[in-house]
């Protein structure tokens, strides 16, 4: 790997890290906003994706207004499986316990790898698979002593949302020259369309509107544009690893923002996964001595 490419594989790790704490704050817009969810959902998708397609055409200019004419088919499948997550992750959530939902996710590493080696030809790293072993053992210690008694459709969403996290991943890796900021776009409003016939856009308050708006650009759009632009600088199955610290901070944020606390396990599990996560990157960030050239 040469200087530059070293370079952005560091920032791409950091960066990523940075939309997945960005995606953690869910947890207190969800506690303060008492707006139902499907019209909660709508407004975040009008929001999110309004916000994401700005910064697009910001960083663009009118020729990025000219590209959207004509997308590429690799955009609309980032689109739909982004989307596809959004909503199989909360129906999960709904239809199976949280504890069952978030285990099932946590292997999105070990699927993205699959995926990635069969598709793209891209092998994980030693590290890599190590770290993402600990941190599944983290998510499940996490979840130790939480109810298991969730129904099969409900487990059938969360296999949804993790195979569209690493589809996606793999993807976006493989067609790094595509811009999938327009992707991640579309997907949102693609929720709001599905949201839309469930919601009652009309009845939120003021209070709860402004709060949405957070929701939609400061939790959703900010992680949504780094992870677009920068999960393809780095093997896909390190970027849903790093995407991973979104489990344990969720539930830190609500602690230490809304002074819910969580139980002990909680707390261990998410120590073990943010160590996990935390070493992998200190270790992929750290620069490497260069080697003597041979004489």
């Amino acid at each position: 790997m040469n200087a530059d490419a070293s370079s952005q594989h560091r920032l791409g790790l950091l960066l990523v890290a940075t939309a997945a704490l960005f995606w953690s704050t869910s947890g207190i817009f969800v506690r303060l906003i008492g707006a139902d969810l499907m019209t909660m959902l709508f407004w975040r998708g009008v929001f999110s994706g309004s916000a994401v397609m700005l910064v697009y055409l910001l960083m663009e200019g009118k020729a990025g207004l000219l590209r959207l004419r004509n997308l590429p088919l690799p955009v609309f499948a980032v689109a739909a499986l982004s989307a596809m997550g959004m909503i199989t992750g909360i129906g999960s959530m709904r239809y199976t316990t949280v504890a069952e939902a978030l285990i099932i996710y946590a292997t999105v590493p070990f699927v993205t790898a699959g995926f990635a080696w069969a598709f793209i030809g891209e092998k994980p790293s030693t590290r890599t698979m190590a770290a993402s072993l600990v941190a599944l053992c983290g998510v499940a210690f996490m979840l130790k002593d939480a109810s298991l008694d969730g129904s099969l459709f409900g487990k059938g969403l969360a296999v949804l949302m993790t195979l569209s996290m690493a589809g996606m991943t793999t993807i976006m890796r493989r067609h790094q020259d595509v811009p999938m900021l327009p992707a991640m776009a579309l997907s949102a409003w693609l929720c709001s369309f599905v949201t839309f016939w469930f919601a009652a856009p009309l009845s939120v308050s003021t209070q709860d509107f402004l709060l949405i708006a957070l929701f939609g650009i400061v939790q959703n759009a900010s992680g949504l544009v780094l992870y677009a632009i920068w999960s393809r600088k780095i093997p896909a199955a390190e970027a849903t690893l790093i995407a991973a610290l979104e489990v344990p901070f969720t539930p830190l944020w609500v602690w230490l923002f809304l002074g819910e606390t969580p139980a002990g396990a909680v707390l261990i599990g998410g120590a073990i996964v943010m160590l996990a996560l935390f070493g992998h990157i200190l270790t992929e960030i750290r620069p490497r001595r260069a080697l003597p050239p041979p004489v």
